[in-house]
């Protein structure tokens, strides 16, 4: 498995990581923890040394107990992020941010428990609290980075103006957005600047919730609660051309004996400024496929065909629909 910087922090990160949302069991059907001991501990087979997870993966911190219970005596061997600034309310609430310089340390504190470790190697800003300024959590994640509580700090779920606000105020190693094929607002301004300053970009999302892994049927019906069923592109006739994509996908990579999901992995890891991509799995089959989208290089035709794929796909979505002005 290749290994690239994490910005300019002398961790090296492979280029595809285990994301330890799915295990935490709250928005996945048939989680349970012998196949999520399971997934955490095939990474180290598969030359996967680099674990994503965050205080508010699962109620009352699943994913970090899990990858604290998978890991054992072998931490060391493994490069952890965790992230603060999000939680769950109590009693079954909601989703609440609350990036404030006391929040910040208290959840990084109980994330090293949970985890069984006195420091994680990379800790994020989960997400900006409006608040809060920016620029004050940034500074509460650096007086943590100097108490030795994590290696180094990074951001997700920024915009490029605030990224700027983080980086003025604490070292930035790792922006973490979502992206993929169908979501690629931040090859406009976020990867430049991310390249320019030496930010490692470790993206989330690079299959789209599954739509990219080639497994849903045009006729797929989402449960009340699947969350995908809010997103436009699992709906209507934006549905039917990300399906459309697939197909074209579909063809591309079984000449090269590959599935789907092993050629958005390697297209997502192969784009400039792309240092990582962030893959959730809940069984070990399913980090072992996702591992098989690295040590491989898509060929010029290959990305032309791809290339092909997704303009045509945007061709279809932007002609007039019938009846329209």
């Amino acid at each position: 498995m290749e290994l690239r910087p994490l910005g300019n922090t002398g961790i090296k990160i492979s280029v595809v990581a285990l994301g330890c949302w799915p295990i935490a069991g709250m928005t996945s059907p048939g989680v349970n923890d012998r196949d999520s001991l399971a997934t955490i501990r095939a990474c180290f087979d598969l030359g996967i040394n680099h674990l994503d997870t965050a205080y508010c993966y699962g109620r009352d911190g699943e994913s970090e107990r899990l990858i604290a219970e998978a890991l054992g005596s072998r931490r060391r061997e493994m490069i952890i992020a965790t992230k603060a600034g999000l939680h769950w309310a109590p009693d079954g609430g909601p989703q609440t941010r609350d990036a404030s310089p006391e929040t910040l340390r208290r959840e990084c504190e109980e994330s090293l428990r949970r985890l069984q470790t006195d420091c994680v190697d990379l800790l994020y800003l989960h997400a900006p609290d409006p608040h809060v300024p920016v620029a004050e959590s940034a500074g509460a994640l650096k007086r943590l980075m100097e108490e030795g509580k994590t290696r180094s700090v990074g951001a997700s779920n920024l915009t490029l103006e605030q990224l700027q606000q983080f980086a003025a105020e604490c070292p930035l190693a790792a922006f973490q957005p979502p992206y993929n094929m169908l979501m690629r607002q931040i090859e406009a301004d976020i990867l430049p600047w991310c390249r320019q300053h030496d930010v490692a970009v470790l993206v989330y999302w690079p299959l789209m919730k599954g739509l990219l892994a080639g497994k849903l049927a045009r006729d797929h019906v989402f449960g009340l609660d699947d969350n995908r069923r809010k997103y436009p592109a699992f709906q209507g006739e934006e549905y039917q051309a990300n399906l459309d994509l697939v197909d074209r996908l579909r063809e591309i990579a079984a000449r090269s004996g590959r599935s789907v999901s092993q050629l958005v992995i390697n297209w997502t890891i192969s784009q400039p400024g792309v240092a990582a991509a962030l893959c959730g799995a809940k069984r070990p089959e399913q980090i072992r496929e996702n591992a098989g989208g690295a040590d491989w290089k898509l060929s010029a035709q290959q990305m032309a065909d791809i290339d092909q794929a997704l303009a045509e796909r945007e061709k279809r979505l932007s002609r007039p629909r019938c009846g329209s002005n």
